[in-house]
């Protein structure tokens, strides 16, 4: 895993993307993978071109093995 840290009980990490189309596909990306896992992740879209993804399992409260191996999917659509 690439860049991920750990912030505010988040596990999280920025991707920056070409322009706003590149960053919307991306969420759009991230859709199918987080479906699957039955896991979402929060998700902020900012500054046109930037990507934030937040993983926390809110059932267990806290970080979880969902959260790394979902960061893990994410970093290959990158």
């Amino acid at each position: 895993m690439n860049n991920w840290k750990t912030e505010n009980k988040y596990l999280e990490k920025e991707f920056e993307l070409k322009n706003f189309e590149e960053a919307v596909g991306f969420v759009n990306k991230i859709l199918p993978l987080a479906e699957e896992a039955d896991h979402h992740p929060d998700i902020l879209l900012h500054s046109y071109k930037k990507v934030k993804v937040m993983l926390f399992t809110h059932s267990e409260g806290k970080i979880t093995d969902k959260d790394y191996s979902l960061a893990k999917k994410i970093d290959e659509l990158a």
